[in-house]
């Protein structure tokens, strides 16, 4: 019986050399002269320091901007609480591993609405999608890549 699996995986490498061109774009920044700004990939997050709130969302931009031309899906990207200290602003920026359960049970829900003719199990942090046609699954990745839910999904483990 043909199957899928749906996860949703970022390459952190590939976060890590955003990060490296974003860097070296802000050290080439003129509004960035003389000012204390950084960023930071530490423990696959992301951490954006500036001496206001105005440039950290400067930061954030470069950092969107960065992954977006390494093809990283940005939708991943996850916004922390800005936290103020003395004359520094810092902000945690994290990337979306794995389906949480409210997507999954989301990603079920639309499935059954849809009344494809395939069955959808959650499996820890991805989906399993079985059914007897290759054409019903491939209609079902077509309605989850249409869908907006907030995170990237690939479609690995495909067999016939």
């Amino acid at each position: 019986m043909p199957s899928f699996d749906i996860v949703s995986e970022i390459d952190m490498n590939e976060v890590r050399h955003s990060v490296d061109n974003a860097n070296r774009e802000l050290s080439t920044r003129f509004d960035f002269r003389g000012v204390e700004a950084s960023i930071e990939y530490k423990d696959e997050s992301v951490l954006l320091t500036a001496e206001g709130e105005f440039q950290l969302q400067q930061l954030q931009d470069m950092l969107r901007n960065a992954c977006s031309k390494r093809k990283l899906d940005t939708s991943a990207m996850e916004s922390q609480d800005v936290v103020r200290s003395g004359k520094t602003w810092r902000r945690t920026i994290k990337f979306k591993q794995g389906i949480e359960q409210p997507i999954a049970k989301k990603l079920v829900k639309l499935i059954k609405d849809n009344k494809m003719k395939v069955q959808a199990s959650i499996q820890g942090d991805q989906l399993r999608v079985n059914g007897k046609k290759r054409d019903d699954l491939q209609a079902t990745m077509a309605l989850i890549k249409g869908e907006d839910l907030g995170q990237p999904f690939q479609f690995t483990n495909f067999r016939d």
